[in-house]
């Protein structure tokens, strides 16, 4: 490992090659960053459009002082993705932006003094704004979280692990030390993938790191602007998404769970799942049909209540 180097800028993208130019190009336009020996790793998550030949002919032409590196990784989803780039960053901090987040031009400045100001953040996420292509319904801020907007105001944050609130993955910078030491080699959770919409992989690693004793962190003065096409706040989209988060849940919630505790945690938390949908459904039943957002929660707490049941008949959990 090239010790020298402070930073490294991975990117996970599958078919990223009309949104990589955008991210390629405010990358090379980044400030206060002199004093910083820092590279990108574009991980080529098994395209199958002309992802590579963007980022090679990216090279041919790169004049930064920074490199610009490809590789690829053959394992469909993003666990796979990012695991692949910590192995590939030759830095003790790494910055994952997805293909459609756009970092503000002193992204790579702010996230890197950070590390510096907060020894025990083991990680910190961005604060991240939506760029809508289009205007999305008027109560859809209640589930914009989700879609990783993350706009918890302009002042550094810390997630207490009795919150239950981590993060997302997008714009999210990891120390290397952190995922080495506490990342399990093959999590239970990988990512979206073709015909599965099964995410949370981003928080089965964060809890991993955050039980371990790290500390995790927002850091608002990394700001991106994340890319939302029309097709995602459409309903043919939106309720497999959701179904997939509710679906993953059983992980997320008992990564820090003691095992002896986890029968006593699953059947509670499957009675507050009843009870959320419940209410949900008295509340909205005459409305599902016509507010996607009701229904998008009600896919999610659905999800939640059979996850422990769907992850173990489907082979994700070893015992159950």
């Amino acid at each position: 490992m090239n010790n020298c180097l402070n930073f490294t800028v991975a990117i996970p993208t599958y078919n990223g090659e009309h949104r990589l130019p955008e991210l390629l190009e405010r990358l090379q336009k980044q400030l206060k960053t002199e004093h910083l020996s820092w590279e990108i790793i574009v991980v080529d998550n098994n395209s199958t459009d002309k992802t590579a030949e963007v980022v090679r002919t990216y090279q041919k032409n790169w004049r930064c002082p920074y490199a610009l590196k490809y590789c690829f990784e053959p394992k469909q989803g993003a666990a796979h993705a990012r695991k692949k780039a910590i192995a590939e960053s030759e830095s003790e901090l790494i910055g994952f932006l997805d293909d459609d987040n756009y970092p503000n031009s002193n992204w790579v400045a702010a996230a890197y003094n950070f590390a510096q100001k907060y020894p025990q953040a083991g990680a910190y996420g961005s604060q991240i704004h939506a760029n809508w292509e289009i205007k999305p319904p008027e109560n859809f801020q209640k589930i914009a979280p989700f879609l990783a907007i993350t706009e918890r105001g302009n002042l550094p944050l810390l997630y207490k692990p009795t919150k239950k609130l981590l993060p997302p993955s997008a714009g999210l910078v990891v120390r290397k030390e952190a995922w080495i030491d506490n990342v399990p080699i093959d999590p239970i959770l990988t990512g979206r993938v073709k015909g599965n919409m099964l995410t949370g992989e981003d928080l089965e690693m964060l809890s991993y790191i955050q039980k371990s004793g790290w500390e995790i962190w927002y850091n608002p003065e990394m700001e991106i602007y994340h890319q939302i096409p029309s097709s995602r706040l459409k309903r043919e989209y939106l309720i497999p998404f959701f179904r997939g988060i509710g679906l993953s849940r059983y992980v997320t919630r008992t990564v820090n769970i003691k095992p002896y505790l986890k029968p006593f945690a699953v059947v509670a938390y499957m009675i507050n799942d009843f009870r959320k949908i419940s209410l949900h459904w008295l509340k909205y039943r005459t409305k599902l049909k016509t507010d996607l957002v009701a229904a998008c929660e009600l896919e999610l707490f659905l999800g939640s209540l059979i996850s422990p049941f769907y992850l173990w008949l489907n082979g994700y959990l070893k015992e159950f």
